[in-house]
């Protein structure tokens, strides 16, 4: 039988066959694999599931809606409270003013008590505001425009003009 003789290799090529070979491995192991989208299939729970969590979607929509409202609405009433308060402390200062010029000329103090005297304070005089503010919130709205819109133009908070507007369908 003849005997095949393989020539022996040198140690350079054998390190170059090993390097060759690591470099396949560590290709083969770090290649970037292509992995499927999780999105691209449809989902797997019944559709009663998904209705549920769109109504409660929904219903926190409308709570969210609700809460925005009634903060805005207090936001309101702070901002009046503070308007008045602001005027309160215009009138001291005023009064403060008057009983300083007066006491530097020599007024008589009975009639710097009169001018220190609190005034409670006054806001313009408007003529049933609420009928005025609801009858143009009404005619924009029949006209076709939208609360935010009606809410710019009045430049009122857009919470209550939908309030209002919510109350008129009762």
């Amino acid at each position: 039988m003849p005997v095949i003789s393989i020539p022996a290799l040198s140690d350079q090529t054998l390190w170059l066959t090993v390097a060759g070979i690591g470099v396949v491995v560590l290709y083969l192991i770090m290649r970037p694999r292509k992995r499927k989208d999780p999105l691209s299939r449809p989902p797997t729970f019944p559709l009663i599931r998904q209705r549920d969590v769109e109504e409660q979607m929904s219903n926190l929509i409308v709570e969210l809606a609700a809460m925005a409202r009634q903060i805005t609405g207090q936001l309101d009433t702070r901002a009046a409270k503070l308007e008045l308060l602001i005027q309160e402390a215009d009138q001291k200062i005023a009064a403060l003013d008057a009983a300083t010029n007066a006491a530097a000329k020599g007024v008589d103090f009975k009639e710097l008590a009169a001018l220190a005297e609190p005034r409670p304070p006054t806001l313009p005089p408007v003529e049933n505001p609420v009928e005025t503010r609801h009858g143009e919130i009404y005619g924009m709205a029949d006209e076709g425009r939208s609360a935010p819109e009606i809410a710019k133009c009045l430049n009122r908070p857009a919470g209550e003009i939908e309030l209002i507007l919510a109350l008129r369908r009762r």
